[in-house]
């Protein structure tokens, strides 16, 4: 019997390939490189890549196991493919089976050889045909032509920011490039695959319907963790065989596979959501960029409000900018940005007498209005006057949010649930109060307040239920909606066509955050959600598109650069700034992370990885208690390593990790890098 060693990637921390033994069956084929195998773990049977094959084998006969079966009705996942997993594992410093196993769909790596078999047989069924011809594409704008003409005719790695202001057309920028290219490969005979990006998910169902609209002959398929697994697993397969040509997805998309890819989007590339905050903290942004260089192919990164990194890219020349200055929609222009003084205007019930007067006229003329406060529940804290005592989450260093309608106090970060107290817990005071205000505060004001209007509110807690959000936005749209409060979930994407104000409510703490990132995300934030507005253009004898900003502080430079929609100077003055205080994107940066069930523990542990190696060129700061010091009865601490090379840095954190898997300690350790949250 013909018997192979094959050498496997299996999902575990352990940076090792693992052999085993294949012994080929009747009529069996030989196993490739890039097909999946199920094999024998512990007491597990589990999913691993084949990643290589010999004929000998260090493991001693009796602990050499047997593969169970191999995936061979599944076409192997292809080199390029294998590449970029391998690409992502040496530069995230992580095991290549940890990189490329779990952004397999579940059920490709679980079903059995029949259940595979039947949703391929589906997918068959469900992918006859294609036509890549558009429909009801509208005359693009002279500067969208010139950025669709630029995407379109790029050759080879052409990484493209498309630079534009809310409302300004980017989507159709993105669907007429893609258009063209699908269009160019049939031309010559080839497959096109097109692969879009979006930060989140609840921004894919409106991109989608758009997508589907205007390609009705193409397959079209999402890719994100909201989907029903044997959804998910048939729309993977369909991008693995080229089946799909469109596929839009959030950042766990950039690690399908695609073997037909000619052209990435980014859309909102700025947005923090592309970095993933558990297991692989990978960038799918970067990762995309590195893709598109690998393949020889343009990647477009789309923003009003590009991110520092690629800000500077561009202004080093790395990047070419194509911008998009006006908006798309004839007669509508950028909305007029005011500021409140709220020490002049004293808000009541959170709200000051403009921002009320300004509601009250576009009730008044049938327009929709946005409050934006990136603050969900009733209100951040419980508090008792008579003795100080304050809702402290017991098992976290912070505060139980009060949440009014489910009669709950919640911890944002452990997700621990305590009744409300009837009563302080410390000296007994019945007349608790709820300090500041957060979405459920504010939409209780506004009903008593403007008791006819019909008021909604979303963010993560009235969108909880799967398609919550959806059919929100939805009502919205219809017109069903005169005043939507709303978190980050509703600044950014969405497309509201009757809407005419925005006001924002709180965005003040930023402004003192320790986080140097705080200030770049509260102006990418403030631009995203002024950019809601008037996107329809203004109608005869309608009010004027308007943002209105209460503040403490309303003649700070960031608001003033907000007000005049000035982002080149906003990032050139940051920019400066980052420089001139080595920080990123002019230093390079890697954090590690420690947890323990007590925080001397976590620091011993650190101290210890801090001086354990040689490092000349690489600057290794004190260990610290992170900022959210506890979560979940776990203490939290971290250590930064910077250095003026990527590459110094990324030999150093292969040395240094090899050293650290040896040392003995109860802390448990992460490492990062390219932090964004230190």
């Amino acid at each position: 019997m013909e018997q192979r060693i094959l050498q496997i990637a299996l999902d575990t921390p352990l940076d090792r390939i693992f052999d085993y033994r294949w012994r080929a069956g009747a009529d069996e084929a030989e196993p490739q490189v890039g097909q999946l195998a199920i094999v024998p773990f512990g007491r597990r049977e589990v999913a691993g890549l084949i990643v290589g094959m010999a004929d000998q084998t260090d493991v001693p006969a009796d602990k050499l196991k047997d593969v169970i079966a191999v995936r061979s009705q599944l076409s192997p996942l292809s080199a390029q493919w294998r590449a970029l997993c391998s690409f992502a594992a040496d530069y995230y410093q992580r095991p290549l089976g940890e990189v490329a196993l779990p952004g397999l769909p579940k059920n490709l790596r679980m079903l059995t050889t029949t259940a595979l078999d039947r949703a391929l047989k589906k997918l068959g069924k469900l992918s006859a045909g294609h036509d890549g011809s558009p429909v009801n594409t509208p005359q693009l704008k002279p500067e969208q032509q010139e950025a669709v003409d630029a995407i379109a005719t790029a050759q080879g790695f052409a990484p493209l920011l498309l630079y534009g202001v809310t409302g300004s057309g980017k989507t159709e920028v993105y669907l007429q490039a893609a258009a063209r290219i699908l269009a160019q490969s049939e031309a010559v005979g080839e497959v096109a695959q097109i692969l879009v990006l979006v930060p989140e998910i609840n921004l894919t169902p409106q991109l989608e319907s758009n997508i589907r609209a205007r390609f009705p002959g193409v397959h079209v398929v999402s890719l994100h963790s909201g989907l029903a697994e044997g959804e998910r697993t048939l729309n993977w397969l369909a991008a693995h065989q080229g089946q799909a040509r469109i596929v839009l997805g959030t950042r766990l998309a950039i690690l399908s596979s695609l073997p037909h890819l000619k052209l990435i989007v980014i859309d909102e590339e700025h947005d923090p959501s592309y970095k993933q905050q558990e297991g692989l903290r990978y960038s799918a942004r970067d990762l995309a960029v590195w893709r598109a260089h690998q393949l020889g192919i343009p990647v477009v990164l789309g923003s009003a409000t590009p991110s520092l990194e690629t800000w500077q890219h561009t202004q080093a020349g790395r990047y070419r900018k194509l911008q998009l200055r006006e908006r798309a929609v004839r007669d509508a222009v950028l909305p007029t940005v005011k500021m409140i003084d709220m020490e002049r205007d004293r808000p009541n019930d959170g709200l000051t007498s403009t921002l009320v007067a300004a509601l009250k006229l576009r009730l008044e003329r049938g327009e929709q209005s946005l409050l934006f406060l990136n603050r969900r529940g009733y209100a951040p804290v419980l508090n008792c006057d008579a003795c100080g005592w304050i809702s402290n989450c017991m098992r976290c260093t912070s505060f139980m949010v009060l949440h009014k309608p489910e009669r709950r106090l919640r911890c944002h970060h452990c997700s621990l649930e305590l009744y409300i107290p009837k009563a302080c817990p410390t000296c007994g005071n019945v007349d608790l109060q709820p300090l500041g205000r957060g979405t459920q505060r504010v939409e209780e004001g506004l009903q008593a307040m403007f008791p006819e209007a019909r008021v909604l509110r979303i963010d993560a807690d009235s969108t909880r239920l799967k398609g919550a959000a959806q059919n929100a936005f939805d009502s919205v749209h219809r017109g069903e909606v005169d005043i939507l409060i709303g978190t980050q979930m509703v600044a950014k994407g969405h497309d509201f066509k009757r809407l005419t104000l925005v006001g924002v409510m709180n965005p003040d703490t930023a402004l003192f955050s320790h986080d140097y990132r705080a200030s770049e995300r509260l102006f990418a934030q403030l631009m995203q959600v002024a950019g809601r507005a008037g996107r329809a253009g203004q109608k005869e004898g309608g009010s004027p598109s308007e943002v209105l900003i209460q503040s403490r502080y309303p003649h700070h430079p960031l608001y003033g650069a907000v007000a005049a929609h000035d982002y080149d100077g906003f990032a050139t003055q940051l920019l400066e700034e980052r420089q001139q205080a080595a920080l990123p994107p002019f230093i390079y940066q890697a954090l590690l992370r420690a947890e323990a069930a007590e925080i001397d523990t976590a620091l011993t542990f650190l101290k210890d990885a801090a001086g354990c190696l040689e490092h000349p060129g690489i600057t290794i700061n004190d260990p610290i208690p992170m900022t959210m010091t506890r979560v979940a009865n776990v203490e939290r601490a971290q250590l930064l390593i910077e250095c003026a090379s990527r590459p110094a840095l990324q030999a150093f954190l292969r040395d240094w990790l090899d050293v650290l898997r040896q040392m003995k300690t109860r802390a448990k350790w992460s490492l990062e890098v390219d932090p964004v949250d230190i």
